[in-house]
Parts: structure tokens; sequence; C-alpha cells
């Protein structure tokens, strides 16, 4: 058998366990036909699957692997395994429900994978709504070549190649802002601090009203997830940025703008490299470490920042009344901006802190633990 170009075979040296499969309009379930198994692991991407372990099958004790591409997309985010003394069973669910015509991308089927006829359904059994896919997905890497021989390189996708412009253009407007705030710091020292929103105020407005594209992106299918996340975290910066400091003077000096302007800065050239290197499909660890590392400190830090930044606006709200609405007026209404100020610190230092760094530590453990599933209690 000839090494794996397609992520479907296996190289003359592996072992393969028998591997039998069963789908429902949404679900896939792979049942590895292995007794005993130990170091049990499960590698998944939206569109591959990467598996390994040691167990007795076929050609008795051994270590075993597989990989596969799938023939649509997958949840890669809520896939599991189970192990049991007699099998290891893989829960998959599909990105899109479909009932699908394959497991595997080609057509060419591995001699390990087999139908798992006890579970086996059809589309027969359910609504004939067939998924419509493009065969060039099939053959990823002969494709590629073909373009480069062809054209001389490889035409991208347009949506890929505005993703890539975007994330270089927003690394480009963080670092410019950290240059100019590391020169002027080395030029006058602290005295510089309170110059901060003097010289990169205005740049910083700029790149942060340029994320809201972020919350665009998965609504028009560029990104997955949903818009909801990075519109409360974007939104929440602005809050502090627009209504907090940029409308009261007198923030503009004060020392927390400029350690909350690094903080920012020093998140954001790091997330949006990766998120370069995740398009063009170049993985660097340490810039992935980086990516589920460096929030560790930096967040609390953010978090704590943006706290006092607020607790500092509260007196100059209550002397200038700005944005509270008394009575009477034409809409019959109060609006008290003091009060409403500490709910948003409260929410900022209890939930919003706890929820913010609880998504980040499943990420890190996630990504920083390559991709593994975890396993399913029984």
């Amino acid at each position: 058998m000839s090494p794996m170009s397609n992520a479907n075979s296996i190289t003359p040296t592996e072992l393969s366990p028998f591997v039998y499969w069963s789908q429902t309009k949404g679900q896939l379930l792979l049942k590895v036909d292995l007794k005993d198994a130990q170091g049990v692991v499960a590698e998944f991407t939206n569109t591959t699957l990467s598996f390994a372990a040691t167990g007795h099958g076929a050609r008795g004790r051994n270590a075993y692997k597989f990989q596969m591409r799938f023939f649509l997309p997958i949840d890669d985010e809520t896939a599991t395994f189970s192990v049991t003394d007699q099998k290891i069973e893989l829960h998959i669910r599909k990105a899109e429900p479909a009932w699908w015509l394959r497991l595997i991308a080609t057509p060419q089927k591995p001699h390990w994978l087999r139908i798992d006829f006890d579970r086996w359904r059809s589309e027969d059994d359910g609504d004939k709504n067939e998924a419509v896919r493009d065969v060039r997905e099939d053959y990823i890497e002969e494709y590629n070549k073909l373009q480069k021989q062809e054209i001389g390189y490889v035409r991208e996708h347009a949506k890929k190649v505005y993703l890539i412009i975007y994330n270089l253009a927003m690394l480009v407007g963080y670092l410019h802002i950290l240059l100019i705030m590391g020169v002027l710091y080395i030029r006058d020292g602290s005295d510089s601090i309170k110059h901060t929103y003097e010289y990169v105020g205005t740049s910083f407005k700029f790149v942060q009203l340029m994320q809201y594209l972020e919350v665009m992106h998965p609504l028009f299918g560029y990104t997955k997830g949903s818009p909801l996340v990075p519109f409360f975290q974007i939104s929440g910066r602005n809050f502090v940025l627009f209504l907090m400091i940029e409308m009261e003077p007198r923030m503009h000096a004060k020392p927390v703008v400029f350690y909350v302007f690094i903080i920012w800065s020093l998140v954001e050239i790091v997330r949006y490299p990766y998120y370069v290197s995740q398009l063009l499909k170049r993985e660097n660890g340490l810039l992935t470490w980086l990516r589920y590392t460096i929030w560790i400190p930096l967040y609390p830090m953010g978090l704590v920042c943006e706290g006092v930044i607020l607790l500092r606006s509260i007196p100059y709200i209550e002397e200038t009344k700005r944005f509270c609405i008394d009575m009477p007026n034409k809409w019959n209404s109060t609006f008290d901006m003091v009060l409403f100020v500490k709910i948003y610190l409260l929410l900022l230092a209890l939930p919003g802190s706890y929820l913010v760094m609880s998504h980040m530590s499943k990420l890190r453990a996630k990504k920083l633990g390559r991709g593994r599933a975890k396993p399913k209690v029984n």
C-alpha cells in the first residue's frame, strides 16, 4: 500500500485496526476493534481524524494507528471517544446534518474500514437531502500540485485572501501603537505615560472599531463560531475606551490608560499572527503556545485595569451627569449611568472574568493537548 497522500491510507510499516462506521443524519459513530486498549489518542480537525492506540487487534497486541479525511466537515469541538475492554467508540457530530455517501473523502476505501451493519442507517430511513460537495476536496494535495504546475501558484479563495489581509492589517495597527508608545517611553521616560492617549488614542479607536468586522465574519460564513462572542468582547473594550476614556478628558492622562493599552496590544500582536498561520496552514509551535498561554497573565491584568478605569470614572459621571437621564422628559423615564457602571463593574469582576478565564482554559487544554478528544465518561 502506498504512503498516505489523502489521509486515507497507511504506510506498510503501520498496523491499522479494523474500524466499523455507521451514521445518522447528524452523527457518526466509529467503532475501533481493539481490546484492552491503552494510550488512546484521537486528534480531530474539522476534516480529518488521526488515531493511535496500543491494544489487542487483528495482529495481536501491537501499536495501531490510522488517519482519514472525512467526506464532509465535522464539528471537531464536540468529538469524543469512550474506551471499554472490547472496543473504542468515537462519537462525532457532523457540521451540517446530511446523509453521507461514504465516510472518507476518496472513493477508494482502505481495507481496514468497514460498515457497522448492526447500527447502519441509510437515507431511506430519513429525509432525502444530499449535500453538495466539491470533488477537489477529495484530492487536495494532488489538486494543489496540478495548480502549481499549470499556473505557477495555488489559487486561494477570495475570503481566505481577505482574512489574511485583515489579520495582517490589524497586526500592523497594534504593532504601530506599541512602537509609538515604546519609542516615546525610551525618549521621555515615565513622563510619556500621561501623553499616551494624546499620541495613540486615535489609532487605538480606529483598530478597535475595525474589530467589529470580526462580528460580521461568522455572520457571512467567513469564520466558524457565534458572532455573539466577539461582539461582547469587542463591545466591552469599546465601552471602556469610548465612554469611559474618550468622553472624559481628565481620564486621558491617567497612567492606567497606558497600561491597558499595552495589555490589549500585547494580546492582539499574538492573536492575529496566529490566525494568519492557521489560514496558511503553517503551524508554529511557539506561536500556538503563546496564543493560548499569554492570556494567563495578561487577561487578569487587563480586567484589573478596566475595573480601575470604571471606578475612576464614577466620580466624573456623578459630577457631570453625563449619559444620565432625569425626569421630567418626553420619554417619561430615567437612566442612572453611575448605577449602570457599578452593575457593569460587578458583572465584569465576577461572572465576566470567570466566563472568560474558563473559556480560554478549555481552549488551551484542547489546543496544547494536540487536539485530543475528551474521553467520554461511562
